[in-house]
């Protein structure tokens, strides 16, 4: 094992999709010339057989790369920083051991090949375990919404029209315009090749397809009952498909997984480094996304027993990057200062350009975006929520790696992005991971037969700490007092008088402190456990004091205190699960009754149905960009010393 000091940076060896090689990797000799040869074995975590695959790469490319490469999902949400500690396989036979995976593995773990991916070379032939990656996270498909008008863009009128004769001679596009009497629909070229041989078909009984204004089809009989349409809440982890019944107002089937992107990174900033850095990223960004939409849509098409030929539009609501990406645009101007999108409101493009095989005149409309890092999702979410038409003060926060934070007081609406960094995802956390089976996701400590009761998300042996349950740990801690004000685990000798019944939990791994939430036999030590340490605190403290300082210096925009608040709306998959008292006690949020705190959900999709469901919500969506105020934070002198001040607990 080694544990010798970082190499110094060599741009030759900058071989990761824009990243340079990470600090504590261990370089093996090599010559460069020839491949090496890396057989896969990916599990699944659905309990199917494991597959296997065989690749070649040039020898030194990191066996992360030699997978993402060749399409191989390795869990990771830091793109190959080698800062994550979630890219982990298992190797046979003999190979370096580097400093962070020291930190991550135990030593009976790297006694048995266990590495992380993105830090181990490949300079020779190697055997690589994969464990399975969950690809179907725990996510909010349902949000708070409001009752709209039933009036979409996608309407079918069914006719019986008169044949032609020698004395009517009407084009059969002005026989199928003069029976439509309430629409004035133009033509597009997919229904005029269609037209002659439908209505001689179908014996002149047919139904015009209109969206919009423009006439995209005719199909033979009367399928007036038959109109769907799919919302898609495109999010950086998680997205998720809501098929719609137009006709009824109804969904059908929703379904979500994570974004196939996560190999670049589990935040925007380490997709928009790749496309900075790599020429092809790009590509393999949009070709990502789009086998995301793709996968969702044949998902929900099947689940709700829909031809996706009867799919005419589709909604997508995502952030900036994310709307940027899936369309193909270069995303890094919004990666660096001044922070400029190319347009606040992308074109309707056919849904075809983004890879969906629906109808084949199927429009994809995108939300617009208010700024780099208020984008369409919140948009969505504004509108779903009604952030525009309450006379209530209310603080809407939807918690990610990036927390956009919108404040109303009844008459202005202002908006902004705090940076908070991917502890609510469970990265940069010691066992932290996504909320998906066996993540702990609430915490208690304290009661009279049990000091440590855990909800762990289906039910089974502990694998984990996801954000709810990360938050969760920290409020109790602090109610306990284990931890002080400070975020700093109180000393040995004090712990037994503060909380005797947990006072044997707070121990060492190395020479950092934690906290042991679960051991997995009464003799596992605190590196076989699922722990809570002393910089997992410090990373929570750092998100929750940049999405403090947000609100706070919103509220003093509008001249508001705290206790003006009348109602807080924690959006997004996150959200939904974290406990409202948790989030008052550690600050995340004002000083409210929990009851003033109401976990809104999948909002952004919410609104994407909305807009589909409702013509004149989707002029709403559009008019929100005139009547929301964006505030930039990161050129407010006194960011800094707000943020100090909201560090503590």
């Amino acid at each position: 094992m080694t544990d010798d000091p970082a190499p110094e940076l060599d741009l030759d060896a900058l071989r990761r999709e824009g990243l340079l090689p990470a600090p504590g990797t261990e370089t093996a000799a090599h010559d460069g010339t020839g491949r090496v040869e890396l057989s896969f074995t990916v599990e699944d975590s659905g309990g199917a057989p494991p597959s296997h695959r065989a690749v070649r790469v040039p020898p030194g490319v990191t066996v992360f790369d030699s997978a993402s490469w060749n399409g191989i999902a390795i869990d990771s949400t830091c793109g190959g920083h080698g800062t994550c500690h979630k890219c982990k396989v298992r190797v046979e036979g003999s190979t370096p051991i580097s400093r962070h995976d020291v930190r991550t593995f135990s030593r009976e773990q790297l006694d048995d090949g266990w590495r992380l991916a993105c830090l181990l070379q490949a300079t020779r032939d190697l055997q690589v375990a994969v464990p399975p990656l969950t690809t179907r996270p725990k996510a909010a498909t349902v949000g708070v919404g409001r009752q709209v008008i039933l009036r979409p863009a996608v309407q079918k009128r069914y006719v019986e029209l008169d044949e032609p004769s020698l004395t009517d001679q009407r084009s059969d596009l002005q026989r199928l315009l003069d029976a439509i009497d309430d629409l004035e629909p133009r033509p597009d070229l997919h229904a005029l090749r269609r037209l002659p041989t439908v209505l001689r078909q179908a014996d002149h009984k047919v139904t015009a397809v209109v969206v919009d204004e423009a006439l995209v089809d005719v199909e033979p009989g009367d399928t007036t009952d038959q109109r769907y349409a799919i919302a898609f809440d495109l999010g950086t982890t998680t997205v998720v498909a809501t098929l719609l019944d137009l006709a009824l107002g109804t969904p059908v089937a929703v379904a979500s997984m994570l974004n196939r992107q996560q190999p670049f990174g589990g935040d925007v900033i380490t997709r928009i480094s790749a496309t900075m850095m790599d020429p092809d990223a790009l590509p393999r960004l949009q070709r990502a996304a789009a086998d995301t939409l793709v996968e969702l849509a044949a998902q929900v098409c099947k689940e709700g027993e829909v031809d996706p030929a009867q799919v005419y539009e589709v909604a997508v609501a995502g952030n900036a990057t994310m709307t940027a990406l899936v369309l193909g645009i270069d995303p890094e101007p919004l990666g660096m200062a001044p922070f400029v999108m190319v347009a606040a409101q992308p074109p309707s493009v056919l849904a075809s350009e983004i890879g969906l095989e629906l109808h084949p005149r199927a429009r994809a409309l995108f939300f617009p975006a208010l700024g780099a890092y208020v984008g369409g999702d919140i948009v969505a979410g504004m509108l779903a929520t009604g952030m525009d038409r309450d006379k209530r003060t209310r603080l809407f926060v939807d918690v990610g790696t990036n927390c956009e934070i919108v404040l109303s007081d009844g008459e202005r609406i202002l908006a902004t992005a705090a940076p908070a960094g991917p502890a609510f995802e469970g990265g940069a956390i010691k066992c932290g991971m996504r909320a998906a089976e066996g993540a702990i996701e609430v915490v208690r400590l304290g009661g009279a037969d049990d000091p440590v009761q855990l909800g762990v998300i289906g039910d089974v042996e502990p694998m984990g700490l996801c954000g709810s349950g990360l938050v969760d740990a920290v409020a109790e801690l602090v109610r306990v007092g284990l931890l002080d004000a400070s975020g700093r685990f109180v000393p040995d000798e004090q712990a037994p008088i503060v909380a005797p019944a947990l006072a044997d939990r707070l121990t060492r791994i190395g020479e950092e402190r934690v906290f042991v939430l679960h051991r997995p036999h009464p003799e596992a030590g605190p590196e076989e456990s699922v722990v809570l340490s002393q910089r997992d605190v410090r990373e929570l403290q750092f998100a929750k004091a940049a999405i403090s300082t947000g609100w706070t210096l919103l509220l003093e925009e509008l001249g508001l205190e705290h206790r003006d608040v009348q109602q807080v709306l924690m959006a997004g998959s996150f959200g939904s699960y974290i406990s409202p008292a948790s989030a008052v006690r550690i600050g995340l949020v004002p000083t409210l009754p929990v009851l003033r705190i109401v976990s809104a959900g999948n909002v952004a999709g919410e609104g994407a149905k909305m807009a589909l469901l409702s013509i004149r919500e989707r002029a709403g969506a559009a008019a929100l960009l005139e009547e929301v105020t964006y505030v930039e934070l990161s050129d407010r002198t006194d960011f800094n010393d707000r943020f100090v001040e909201q560090l503590s607990f």
